[in-house]
């Protein structure tokens, strides 16, 4: 049976991710998860949403304030206007969840003899240490903004904490108003006891704020803040130098046009209605907050004295290293293990210290000619990028393709850029209007009469901070059919070399969507003729459209497509006729599930592919992607114990309904952790 897409049997995109950030939410409300866990939840859930707002949201305000867009509908049947209002409706009902969440846990922590206190309620002695702060570390760096006719209302940084305080001249009474910005620059939180008692950095200058205003009463200080649209616009094609371009809006990103506004919900009508109006938002745009706004603060609290109390935190998990690995600090023992067979990783139970120690190898061995490697995001102190400098310092060929327009990271990416070229690597940046979302690493080495390459291909980034809290899939080999693929593809990416077809590697923008629907649609064509069938696919997101109409076409040929997608499912399950043979599900636990797993049954010879793409529109058509087979059968195996077991988890895993909600998946028998037994299996 053929089938075309219907609005009704699509999910609308940002519907969905904010289901998937109230996943994240329930794990702050989750009781069964320690208490600074929780809290980190609700940081984590705070941080998802502020990027929510600076990209999609920003994106579906432009198109409604677009003649011409504001009418046309997604695939969903919604247009801008209609979807800006289900978001907003969605948007205040979780932020409401979240701060009673907030409220459960900081009671609970109280219980333990953790308190956020008010100024009102110090000691004297405490007062008094708050006073000395406050005269001596932060009174000398705050900035107190009249607003009147000859100083404006001043402009205010994306995302930053601020304060609008009401003031009364105490000679005339004549009530006028100011800013305070809270600054980033001094903790969130101040310690007044060690680890017992706290106070938050606002309420410290709302108690003092009137020796800012000597002359004047302060009659009230309200918090809010400011969500700016954060999407950069680059023109690739006219653009001389794209580091420089790129740098250039980095900097425009701080005063992007306002697309949400949060303020304090005890602020009085006249504060709100006067702001609102200074920011140009309508009432679907206000969020009123009961509770201390931007709560990503907890984070650095989670960090800072989590470790004071380890009973109210997850217990810490050590990476394992496997004894074939465990030699790893000398470049005969990398090389010579990857010979003798492939090697699958699986992080983070598994140590992302191989990965490094690979690059670090090559750096140093006298064997090795050539390094090629590329970057997405990397960490503030990247052991690989310090590898590849000291690789071109030891004379090696290195060429690095490092992403300039990796959302959020571009700052980071052009200081390593920078530095990359100073220690005298040959650094280029992809190909023009196409984001390089693959990784790779490859590895020339001259071994007696011949040259012979090594790889690693993974689904997550060389990022040694993010590799200890997300899952993900690294794949070490030396086979050359997969070496000569990789070296073709860096051709493309550094040259003027066309895309082609690989031997191994399945590529975007060219080919993958094409390649991953026909192997779809050959699962359909296997259950029509009665042979075995089936697909299990792992990812981030599900979006794109015409994927999910092959998807709904093989649900209809009776093919059992189970899907585990952690974000974005636009499809809709169990719809009778269109895809009751499609069962999805969503793990959010304690570490992010990044890895891709695309596996098909392929008349009893299984087909399983690893990728860095999600089957997304930007995947497919703006990003330069790979997706690689798994052809040894014991590495195939352990694979579908991953997804097997991801499948049988009982404790985290969320199945999606029809209409769209998700509910926990019922525990029949032994309870299954997934993450938990991917650490006592490894």
């Amino acid at each position: 049976m053929d089938y075309k897409l219907k609005p009704e049997h699509y999910i609308n995109r940002e519907l969905s991710w904010l289901a998937f950030n109230g996943r994240v939410l329930e794990e702050a409300q989750d009781k069964g998860n320690p208490l600074f866990e929780r809290l980190k939840f609700l940081a984590i859930f705070s941080s998802n949403l502020d990027e929510f707002f600076m990209v999609r949201v920003a994106g579906v305000m432009t198109m409604a304030d677009v003649k011409g867009t504001s009418l046309a509908k997604d695939v969903s049947g919604l247009t801008p206007p209609q979807q800006l209002a289900k978001i907003s409706a969605s948007a205040q009902s979780l932020v409401a969840s979240q701060y009673a969440a907030y409220k459960v846990i900081v009671k609970g922590l109280k219980e333990q003899g953790i308190e956020f206190v008010s100024m009102k309620n110090l000691a004297a002695s405490e007062l008094g240490k708050v006073e000395r702060f406050f005269s001596n570390e932060l009174f000398p760096i705050l900035t107190p903004m009249a607003i009147d006719a000859g100083r404006p209302f001043p402009f205010l940084s994306n995302c930053t904490l601020n304060m609008i305080i009401e003031l009364a001249d105490e000679n005339t009474g004549k009530i006028r108003n100011a800013v305070v910005q809270v600054p980033d620059v001094v903790p969130r939180v101040y310690e007044l006891e060690d680890n017992l008692r706290y106070v938050l950095l606002e309420d410290i200058i709302k108690h003092f704020a009137h020796r800012l205003f000597t002359g004047n009463r302060v009659i009230s200080a309200v918090c809010f803040r400011i969500t700016r649209n954060s999407d950069l616009d680059i023109d690739e094609e006219d653009a001389p130098d794209l580091l420089n371009e790129i740098e250039r809006s980095v900097k425009k990103r701080k005063r992007g046009e306002p697309v949400r506004f949060e303020i304090e919900k005890n602020a009085k009508d006249k504060q709100l209605g006067y702001l609102q109006k200074t920011f140009k938002l309508d009432d679907n745009d206000v969020y009123e907050i009961a509770g201390p706004l931007d709560l990503k603060f907890l984070m650095g609290f989670y960090f800072q004295y989590g470790s004071a109390w380890p009973a109210l935190r997850n217990f810490a998990f050590q990476p394992f290293t496997k004894p074939v690995l465990a030699g790893w600090d000398a470049p005969e023992a990398v090389f010579g293990a990857i010979r003798q067979a492939d090697i699958i990783l699986h992080h983070p139970y598994e140590s992302f210290d191989p990965v490094i120690n690979f690059v670090k190898a090559a750096a140093a061995d006298p064997n090795v000619l050539a390094i090629k490697q590329t970057l997405y995001r990397v960490s503030g102190k990247s052991p690989i990028v310090a590898a590849l400098m000291q690789a071109a310092e030891n004379g090696k060929q290195v060429t690095v393709l490092i992403e300039l327009k990796a959302r959020f990271d571009e700052e980071n990416n052009i200081q390593w850029a920078k530095k990359l070229e100073m220690a005298g690597c040959h650094v280029v940046y992809g190909l023009v209007g196409y984001k390089t979302h693959s990784k790779m690493c490859l590895v020339v080495r001259k071994e007696d009469d011949e040259i012979r390459r090594y790889i690693h291909l993974g689904t997550g980034n060389y990022n040694d901070s993010t590799a200890r809290i997300y899952t993900d899939l690294g794949y070490f080999t030396c086979r050359e059919s997969f070496a000569g693929d990789v070296s073709s593809l860096f051709n493309v990416l550094t040259g003027y070399s066309g895309h082609n077809k690989y031997n191994k590697l399945i590529t975007a923008p060219t080919f993958l969507r094409r390649q991953f629907i026909d192997m779809i649609e050959q699962e359909a064509k296997n259950a029509a003729a009665g042979l075995p069938s089936g697909i299990i696919a792992k990812m981030n997101s599900l979006v794109d459209p015409e994927i999910i109409a092959a998807l709904y076409r093989a649900s209809q040929a009776g093919v059992q497509v189970k899907l585990i997608v952690r974000g974005i499912c636009c499809l809709r399950p169990g719809v009778i006729g269109i895809s009751e043979n499609i069962e999805v599900s969503s793990i959010v636990d304690r570490y992010l599930e990044h890895s891709r797993i695309y596996a098909f049954k392929n008349a009893g010879e299984d087909r399983i592919y690893v990728s860095s793409a999600d089957w997304m529109q930007r995947n497919f058509d703006r990003r330069v992607e790979i997706a690689f087979p798994i052809e040894d059968d014991g590495l195939k195996g352990r694979i579908m114990n991953i997804l097997n077991l991801s499948l049988a988890d009982n404790v985290k895993r969320r199945v999606l309904q029809p209409d769209g909600t998700y509910v926990r998946a019922k525990k029949r028998g032994d309870e299954v952790w997934s993450q938990i037994l991917f650490h006592e299996e490894s």
